[in-house]
């Protein structure tokens, strides 16, 4: 099936067999690897990209379901061109924030933990802490044991709302 869909902000076209998984055709036809696969059934949230800028997971959709749609994966995050090297400076604060609190170890379950809590944080500017861990709890993480992770956010949330509404999302352009 031909399909149009916009990825990162850039306009993607081609075709794909029907039942290809939308991780599959991410990672393999467009070369966008930060969205991992772990458990193909829903359950581990690593494969967590956004659909019109609502978290998705993307071993549960095929990519033909993409049509007409913006998807954006953790690579879409940074303030980069496409192949551009970047830098921590470069991040999304969301990112940032998690690299510092030292939210990530094996960082398998990053990406997706990533693409829900800047959705969760684009809904809700100024969570508690609860609400941080409701958020991110359909992701499993066998390495932090979550703490930081939710410090992480926690932190991201401060940031951006320092920034005030409508400041740049990186806060560097």
């Amino acid at each position: 099936m031909r399909i149009s869909a916009r990825i990162n902000g850039s306009a993607w076209s081609g075709d794909v067999e029907p039942r290809l998984l939308l991780s599959d055709f991410l990672r393999s036809e467009v070369g966008l690897t930060g969205t991992h696969v772990g458990c193909e059934h829903g359950v581990c949230g690593a494969c967590t990209v956004q659909l019109d800028g609502e978290p998705v997971r993307a071993c549960l959709m095929f990519a033909v379901q993409i049509e007409g749609h913006e998807v954006t994966t953790v690579e879409g995050l940074a303030a980069a061109a496409p192949g551009e090297a970047v830098s921590v400076e470069r991040l999304h604060p969301v990112q940032r924030a998690l690299h510092e609190a030292h939210g990530l170890q094996c960082g398998f379950c990053t990406p997706g933990i990533l693409m829900t809590a800047e959705a969760f944080l684009r809904e809700n500017p100024a969570p508690s802490r609860e609400e941080i861990r409701e958020a991110v709890s359909g992701h499993l993480c066998r390495c932090t044991g979550y703490h930081n992770i939710v410090e992480g956010v926690a932190l991201a949330a401060e940031r951006l709302a320092a920034d005030g509404p409508g400041a740049d999302r990186d806060g560097d352009r």
